[in-house]
Protein backbone atom coordinates (compact mmCIF):
# COMPACT_ATOMS: atom_id res chain seq x y z
CA UNK A 1 0.00 0.00 0.00
CA UNK A 2 3.32 2.39 -0.15
CA UNK A 3 1.77 5.53 -1.51
CA UNK A 4 -1.41 5.01 -1.54
CA UNK A 5 -4.11 7.33 0.36
CA UNK A 6 -6.40 4.89 2.22
CA UNK A 7 -9.63 6.36 4.21
CA UNK A 8 -10.99 5.75 7.49
CA UNK A 9 -14.43 6.24 7.48
CA UNK A 10 -15.97 8.38 9.60
CA UNK A 11 -16.39 7.03 13.41
CA UNK A 12 -14.05 3.92 12.32
CA UNK A 13 -10.65 2.55 13.21
CA UNK A 14 -7.94 0.32 11.23
CA UNK A 15 -4.99 -1.64 12.12
CA UNK A 16 -1.81 -1.60 9.49
CA UNK A 17 1.80 -2.34 9.82
CA UNK A 18 5.06 0.14 9.61
CA UNK A 19 8.16 -0.64 8.88
CA UNK A 20 11.07 1.21 10.46
CA UNK A 21 11.99 4.08 8.13
CA UNK A 22 8.93 3.78 6.90
CA UNK A 23 6.72 7.35 6.77
CA UNK A 24 3.11 7.56 7.91
CA UNK A 25 1.11 10.97 6.57
CA UNK A 26 -2.47 11.44 8.53
CA UNK A 27 -4.30 13.53 6.69
CA UNK A 28 -7.61 15.39 7.85
CA UNK A 29 -9.10 15.99 4.09
CA UNK A 30 -11.71 18.51 5.12
CA UNK A 31 -10.79 19.79 8.73
CA UNK A 32 -11.72 19.75 12.25
CA UNK A 33 -11.31 16.09 12.61
CA UNK A 34 -9.26 14.24 14.99
CA UNK A 35 -7.42 11.08 14.49
CA UNK A 36 -6.57 8.70 17.13
CA UNK A 37 -3.13 7.24 16.93
CA UNK A 38 -1.54 3.83 19.22
CA UNK A 39 1.76 2.41 18.20
CA UNK A 40 3.19 -1.24 19.41
CA UNK A 41 6.32 -2.89 18.73
CA UNK A 42 5.31 -5.52 15.78
CA UNK A 43 8.18 -7.83 17.32
CA UNK A 44 6.44 -7.74 21.23
CA UNK A 45 3.10 -6.36 22.04
CA UNK A 46 4.31 -5.52 25.32
CA UNK A 47 6.54 -2.51 24.70
CA UNK A 48 3.76 -0.03 23.62
CA UNK A 49 3.27 4.14 22.78
CA UNK A 50 3.88 6.08 26.03
CA UNK A 51 2.20 9.65 26.50
CA UNK A 52 3.74 9.67 30.35
CA UNK A 53 7.43 8.97 28.74
CA UNK A 54 7.07 10.99 25.82
CA UNK A 55 5.95 14.76 27.81
CA UNK A 56 8.57 13.35 30.27
CA UNK A 57 11.43 13.48 27.63
CA UNK A 58 9.46 16.41 25.78
CA UNK A 59 9.18 18.38 28.67
CA UNK A 60 6.49 19.97 26.81
CA UNK A 61 2.80 19.02 25.89
CA UNK A 62 2.47 20.64 22.65
CA UNK A 63 4.23 17.98 20.54
CA UNK A 64 4.98 18.64 16.89
CA UNK A 65 7.88 18.72 14.38
CA UNK A 66 10.74 17.21 15.55
CA UNK A 67 9.68 15.66 18.76
CA UNK A 68 9.91 11.70 19.12
CA UNK A 69 7.35 9.71 20.64
CA UNK A 70 8.77 6.95 22.84
CA UNK A 71 7.25 3.69 24.26
CA UNK A 72 6.91 2.55 28.11
CA UNK A 73 10.36 0.77 27.66
CA UNK A 74 11.87 4.87 27.17
CA UNK A 75 12.51 3.41 23.36
CA UNK A 76 11.77 6.23 20.45
CA UNK A 77 8.66 4.58 17.91
CA UNK A 78 7.73 7.39 15.86
CA UNK A 79 9.63 11.23 15.48
CA UNK A 80 7.18 14.21 13.79
CA UNK A 81 8.90 14.88 10.19
CA UNK A 82 6.24 17.36 8.96
CA UNK A 83 2.94 18.78 10.97
CA UNK A 84 0.97 21.76 9.51
CA UNK A 85 -1.32 22.26 12.22
CA UNK A 86 0.92 22.20 15.56
CA UNK A 87 -1.79 21.46 18.02
CA UNK A 88 -2.40 17.52 18.90
CA UNK A 89 -3.25 16.15 22.55
CA UNK A 90 -1.55 13.56 24.31
CA UNK A 91 -3.45 13.33 27.30
CA UNK A 92 -6.70 12.02 26.85
CA UNK A 93 -7.75 8.49 26.19
CA UNK A 94 -9.65 7.03 23.60
CA UNK A 95 -13.46 7.49 24.02
CA UNK A 96 -15.16 4.72 24.58
CA UNK A 97 -18.71 3.64 25.64
CA UNK A 98 -18.14 4.79 29.32
CA UNK A 99 -17.33 8.69 27.53
CA UNK A 100 -20.70 8.76 26.07
CA UNK A 101 -22.00 7.20 29.23
CA UNK A 102 -20.30 10.21 31.02
CA UNK A 103 -20.15 13.09 28.64
CA UNK A 104 -23.14 12.61 26.33
CA UNK A 105 -25.99 10.94 28.12
CA UNK A 106 -28.54 12.19 26.10
CA UNK A 107 -27.02 10.77 22.76
CA UNK A 108 -26.96 7.04 21.33
CA UNK A 109 -23.96 5.20 23.29
CA UNK A 110 -21.61 4.43 20.72
CA UNK A 111 -18.30 2.73 20.96
CA UNK A 112 -15.92 5.08 20.56
CA UNK A 113 -12.19 5.48 19.42
CA UNK A 114 -11.40 2.42 22.16
CA UNK A 115 -13.95 0.11 20.63
CA UNK A 116 -12.52 0.69 17.09
CA UNK A 117 -8.97 0.22 17.71
CA UNK A 118 -9.92 -2.89 19.61
CA UNK A 119 -11.62 -4.40 16.77
CA UNK A 120 -8.93 -3.04 14.23
CA UNK A 121 -5.95 -4.11 16.26
CA UNK A 122 -6.97 -7.63 17.76
CA UNK A 123 -6.21 -9.41 14.28
CA UNK A 124 -2.71 -8.75 15.69
CA UNK A 125 -2.86 -10.05 18.93
CA UNK A 126 -3.91 -6.92 20.90
CA UNK A 127 -6.32 -6.95 23.62
CA UNK A 128 -8.41 -4.06 24.82
CA UNK A 129 -6.37 -3.69 27.87
CA UNK A 130 -3.04 -3.55 25.69
CA UNK A 131 -4.30 -0.16 24.46
CA UNK A 132 -3.25 3.15 26.59
CA UNK A 133 -3.63 6.60 25.93
CA UNK A 134 -3.65 7.89 22.09
CA UNK A 135 -1.20 10.10 20.58
CA UNK A 136 -4.84 12.17 19.46
CA UNK A 137 -3.61 13.87 16.05
CA UNK A 138 -5.04 17.50 15.67
CA UNK A 139 -7.08 17.39 18.85
CA UNK A 140 -7.21 20.47 20.54
CA UNK A 141 -6.86 20.50 24.63
CA UNK A 142 -5.82 23.41 26.17
CA UNK A 143 -5.05 23.50 29.78
CA UNK A 144 -5.56 26.77 31.62
CA UNK A 145 -3.62 28.19 34.36
CA UNK A 146 -5.39 26.53 36.82
CA UNK A 147 -5.25 23.27 34.83
CA UNK A 148 -8.45 22.79 33.78
CA UNK A 149 -8.76 21.02 30.44
CA UNK A 150 -11.19 21.71 28.00
CA UNK A 151 -11.89 20.12 24.59
CA UNK A 152 -12.28 22.57 21.65
CA UNK A 153 -12.62 21.97 17.83
CA UNK A 154 -9.78 21.05 16.11
CA UNK A 155 -7.90 24.15 14.52
CA UNK A 156 -6.82 21.78 11.88
CA UNK A 157 -7.85 22.91 8.13
CA UNK A 158 -8.87 20.82 5.08
CA UNK A 159 -5.59 19.20 3.52
CA UNK A 160 -3.85 19.60 6.73
CA UNK A 161 -1.12 17.08 7.87
CA UNK A 162 0.86 15.30 10.10
CA UNK A 163 4.13 13.38 8.80
CA UNK A 164 5.45 10.12 11.05
CA UNK A 165 8.72 8.24 10.61
CA UNK A 166 9.15 5.25 12.36
CA UNK A 167 11.69 3.98 14.48
CA UNK A 168 11.10 0.51 14.74
CA UNK A 169 9.06 -2.28 12.99
CA UNK A 170 5.20 -1.22 14.48
CA UNK A 171 1.95 -2.34 14.11
CA UNK A 172 -0.42 1.36 14.01
CA UNK A 173 -4.18 1.62 14.98
CA UNK A 174 -5.91 4.84 13.50
CA UNK A 175 -9.08 5.91 13.90
CA UNK A 176 -11.72 8.99 12.86
CA UNK A 177 -12.37 10.23 16.30
CA UNK A 178 -16.07 9.65 17.55
CA UNK A 179 -16.74 11.55 20.25
CA UNK A 180 -18.47 15.09 19.28
CA UNK A 181 -16.91 17.47 21.25
CA UNK A 182 -13.23 16.56 19.78
CA UNK A 183 -14.42 16.88 16.34
CA UNK A 184 -16.40 20.52 16.62
CA UNK A 185 -19.88 18.32 16.63
CA UNK A 186 -19.74 16.98 13.51
CA UNK A 187 -18.14 13.84 12.45
CA UNK A 188 -15.77 13.17 9.13
CA UNK A 189 -13.24 10.98 7.43
CA UNK A 190 -9.23 10.82 7.65
CA UNK A 191 -6.76 9.76 4.90
CA UNK A 192 -3.38 8.18 5.55
CA UNK A 193 -0.92 7.31 3.90
CA UNK A 194 2.54 5.15 3.95
CA UNK A 195 5.09 5.43 2.06
CA UNK A 196 8.82 3.67 1.84
CA UNK A 197 12.11 5.08 3.07
CA UNK A 198 13.00 6.03 -0.26
CA UNK A 199 9.85 7.18 -1.19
Amino acid sequence: MSGAVHEIAERSGVGFPLKAGQRLTVIDPRGCQVADLLAFNAADLGEVLSSGRTLDYAETIRLTTGHKLYSNRSNVMLEIVEDSVGVHDFLLTPCSYATFDHFYPDLPRHRGCFGNLAEALAPYGVVPDQIPVAFNCFMNVPVDAGGRLSVLPPVSRAGDRIVFVAAMDLVIGLTACSAPASNGGSFKPIHYRVEDAAA
